[in-house]
């Protein structure tokens, strides 16, 4: 008989009186969102006839204990209890035998070399001892040495110090060498006896009528791991005639640092952020009020003061002395009010529906808990893209060439940078938002070598006001041009800007030498408008600008540049 259970987990009392046993198990597949990951581990475990509980010991203290799941099924039938979590205290580190093996050596050769230094250093006292003794009692019988003796005493002498400091200078550093060398392996070495880092036991009361042999799956959930999105553009842009084409690749990059290894793993990437909110946070009501000055603000507050001291003399009895209410008590007991209010908790943004997905990774992984990153192919599909040039000739005079496909796979591309290649080459990292299935990919592809922008002020016109009352113009007139030096079409954008005004005040006009533009404002930019255009080869685009500016003269005016949301797409 079959069984299949899943246990909540609760606070389970003492299981003393129950047989308690280990539960072997091993990590069989993980699933890896952006903030965690869920493990599940299977275990086999002979159960006995009667009551029991068999522990799963050495999990990682980060596991979260209200996340811990266990299923189970065997050949005969059994029930599954109460699961209680237990800190256990980490194991002490084991010492490393190569690394004692090698520290004892050293020490061996640290002691020999020592006491040659100290037998060096004796010969060096005796000679230098020697050395003191005057010529006049080297003689014999303490008589004194002939004087022509005596340089080859002086010689003998010197290069007897020669020799044993020479001998001392080498012995000294090796001794140096193996000092750090030592020095090094202690830091390296586990301290003997020192516990490591804490750990979660999980103990599952099981129930047998008979001895059975059973199969659990555990499963829990663990900080310290996530997977990041990498992508991979390779354009072929189809210069020899061929149509230009993108090979897309989706990579995903794992690390984790959760106090388990992942060895030999079924691993599966889900889009789901598995800690974030799972509603949409709450909006306090919001009230509009006059701005009143601080001293402003003061003045009425003593002046209601004055006025409920006033009143409150009036009420009360002539012979008692009544006390003035306390200052500020009304804007104090708002304070505790406000304290009392719970405050409202920002939540992780959620992405759901139709940007979920899950992808399994083919074959089996390892990944180290050292936080390394392991990069895995996701996907690979080649496109089609339409290739285009765009140039701001305001603040660059250069094209670059971009290009554009719709992104057709159900799972979306979240967020993530992209490494783009031209036609074999790098050219450099660029970033894709959020894309949906259906939405336009585009991509830059660096700078247009074959595509010449001059832009250049053709005029300006500014006027001062000589009576009062008259206004103020600025006119202002550019002229870009676009010479294409490709041997075939090329499809060209120019984008350029006309300053805004909310100010009634103001008046901004575009003049008529202005070329018309394809597009009068691009998306929700205000002011930016796009010129879009076919140029031929070997042929040149003009594009010309003028606005005029006016405003009261006896006011200035400042231009000031917007702040730009971040593109969706990349760039």
């Amino acid at each position: 008989m079959m069984s299949r259970l899943a246990a909540a987990l609760i606070v389970a009392p003492s299981f003393a009186a129950a047989a308690e046993m280990d539960l072997p198990s091993r990590i069989d597949r993980v699933t890896v969102y952006p903030d965690g990951a869920v493990i599940t581990r299977l275990g086999r475990a002979e159960l006995l006839q009667g009551a029991s509980q068999i522990v799963l010991r050495g999990l990682p203290a980060t596991i979260d204990p209200a996340s811990i799941r266990v299923e189970g099924k065997g050949g005969g039938s059994f029930s599954i209890g109460a699961v209680d979590v237990r800190l256990a205290p980490g194991d002490a580190k084991p010492l490393d035998s190569v690394i004692e093996a090698k520290l004892k050596a050293l020490r061996d050769e640290k002691g020999v070399l020592d006491g040659q230094a100290g037998a060096i250093e004796a010969k060096r006292g005796t000679i230098e001892r020697f050395a003191q003794t005057g010529p006049d009692k080297l003689g014999p019988d303490g008589k004194a040495l002939p004087v022509a003796d005596w340089p080859a005493i002086f010689d003998a002498i010197g290069t007897a110090l020669v020799k044993v400091n020479a001998e001392l200078r080498t012995v000294r550093g090796r001794a140096s060498d193996i000092e750090s060398e030592i020095a090094a392996l202690e830091r390296a070495r586990p301290q003997a006896g020192r516990p490591g880092a804490p750990k979660r036991d999980v103990a599952i009361a099981v129930e047998a009528p008979a001895p059975v042999a059973a199969e659990f799956t555990v499963s829990y959930r663990v900080a310290g791991a996530n997977w990041t999105p990498l992508y991979e553009a390779r354009l072929a842009t189809g210069s020899t005639g061929a149509k230009p084409e993108i090979n897309f690749m989706r990579r995903a990059e794992l690390r984790q640092r959760s106090g388990e290894d992942w060895a030999d793993v079924a691993v599966t990437l889900s889009t789901t952020r598995s800690a974030g909110g799972t509603r949409a946070p709450d909006l306090a009501p919001m009230q509009v009020m006059f701005f009143e000055p601080q001293e402003i603000y003061q003045a009425r507050e003593r002046a209601m003061e004055q006025a409920r001291k006033q009143a409150t003399e009036r009420a009360a009895p002539p012979a008692i002395a009544s006390a003035p209410a306390p200052r500020g008590f009304g804007a104090t007991q708002a304070l505790e009010d406000r304290v009392a209010q719970p405050a409202t908790i920002a939540a992780s943004t959620i992405e759901a529906g139709a940007y979920q997905a899950s992808f399994q990774v083919p074959g089996r992984i390892t990944v180290p808990q050292d936080g390394s990153s392991k990069a895995v192919l996701l996907s690979q599909s080649k496109v089609s893209p339409n290739l285009s040039a765009r140039t701001t000739p305001e603040l660059e005079e250069k094209a670059y060439l971009e290009a554009a496909f719709t992104h057709e796979d159900e799972a979306p591309l979240l967020p993530g940078e992209v490494f783009l290649h031209r036609d074999g080459g790098y050219i450099g990292k660029g970033r894709i938002g959020l894309v949906a299935s259906g939405d336009k990919v585009e991509l830059g592809f660096g700078a247009d070598d074959k595509l010449k922008v001059t832009r250049a002020p053709v005029r300006r016109r500014e006027n001062d006001p000589t009576w009062l009352g008259q206004s103020r113009t600025d006119l202002r007139e550019f002229r870009t041009v676009v010479k294409s030096l490709h041997a075939q079409p090329v499809k060209v954008t120019v984008t350029e800007r006309v300053p805004f005004s909310e100010s009634s005040a103001i008046t901004i006009e575009t003049l008529p030498q202005t070329t018309p533009p394809t597009e009068k404002q691009v998306g929700d930019k205000r002011g930016i408008q796009a010129w879009t255009f076919d140029l031929a080869p070997a042929t040149e685009k003009e594009i010309k600008l003028a606005y005029r500016i006016k405003w009261p003269g006896d006011r200035e005016v400042t231009f000031q540049p917007q702040a730009i949301a971040e593109p969706r797409l990349a760039r």
